[in-house]
């Protein structure tokens, strides 16, 4: 299907025959991402490798994301610091049922989730740093809401920016990036002071130890057409699954589909070139995660709640999440 958001013509795919045909057999075609303005000021004009566009330096990243960041033995190697948050988590929710206090889930797995990735990237939890949790939060979040933000000069790149600087998006912009660049900042200068083994490197010593290696990553653009894959309304297709907006895990229990980009009815990591390189890190985490809190306890809802109370509404974002936190 072809719209036009605002001034870009845009082509969403939402059937997994088109899917397939643009993560496979389009892929290269395909395979660079939109430069949008909030993901532009907070990824240094675009070198994270999630928003990269495809070219030589996007090949040497992934290169270096899967054979030294997220590789399995990588992988394994941080199966302790899973362990020793996701037992924290466990700790912290077990304290609350003693008091029979309500827990938000949404709040606990992202503080689960922001303290493991600290700890595998940065080699220290959120409480370690010199930021205070509440402010790490608030600036993580923030940055988040700002790669979710809606910018007129993403639709509208003529005059957009006009626009954008009515509404404080430009100001938020530009105030986030400055966070977040103090931050890396004092990362950076922690581990080039730093003394470690081998075993105690963690992603950023990685880094630096590429840049000391003076290992060059050529950067090239190539512009694409905007192509938007609706992995949401490929779930939801009445034509793959019977009543695919009931909860019925039974369903996949005969199919051989899985989630590694294989099978285009089911992309959570996507798929092609651009396929998520932190899928094993994910899963790995999730599962020990999920596991552990299912069955470590028995789960109610809050006193005075029901069911119907529950809202599963779904917001809007980088990823799905509920828009009222569970």
């Amino acid at each position: 299907m072809l719209i036009r958001l605002g001034s870009i013509p845009t082509v969403v795919v939402s059937s997994p025959e088109s899917a397939r045909e643009v993560l496979k057999t389009h892929d290269l075609d395909c395979c660079s991402r939109p430069r949008l303005v909030g993901v532009g000021c907070l990824s240094y004009d675009y070198l994270d490798m999630a928003f990269v566009e495809y070219g030589d330096y996007w090949r040497e990243l992934r290169k270096l994301y899967v054979l030294e960041l997220y590789s399995a033995k990588r992988v394994q190697s941080f199966r302790y610091v899973r362990e020793e948050e996701v037992g924290s988590m466990i700790e912290s929710i077990a304290m609350s049922a003693k008091s029979r206090t309500p827990v938000n889930i949404s709040e606990k797995f992202m503080t689960l989730t922001a303290n493991i990735t600290c700890r595998v990237a940065f080699g220290k939890a959120i409480q370690e740093t010199e930021f205070k949790e509440g402010s790490f939060m608030n600036m993580i979040h923030e940055a988040v809401a700002m790669l979710e933000s809606f910018s007129a000069s993403d639709f509208f790149p003529r005059f957009g920016w006009i626009v954008d600087r009515f509404t404080g998006l430009h100001s938020r912009l530009e105030k986030s990036f400055r966070n977040l660049d103090v931050f890396y900042q004092k990362v950076i200068e922690e581990h080039r002071n730093a003394t470690k083994s081998h075993e105690q490197e963690d992603m950023v010593d990685l880094l630096l130890k590429m840049v000391r290696d003076q290992t060059e990553l050529a950067y090239g653009v190539d512009l694409l057409s905007r192509i938007q894959v609706n992995a949401w309304g490929i779930g939801l297709e009445p034509s793959l699954r019977e009543c695919p907006k009931e909860f019925v895990p039974e369903r996949f229990e005969d199919r051989t589909i899985d989630y590694r980009g294989n099978h285009f009815e089911l992309l959570p990591f996507g798929a092609g070139q651009r396929g998520c390189p932190g899928m094993l890190m994910a899963m790995a985490m999730i599962e020990l995660a999920l596991v552990n809190v299912l069955h470590s306890f028995d789960w109610e809802l809050p006193e005075g709640m029901t069911e119907g109370d529950v809202s599963m509404e779904e917001g809007a974002g980088l990823v799905v999440s509920n828009k009222v936190p569970l």
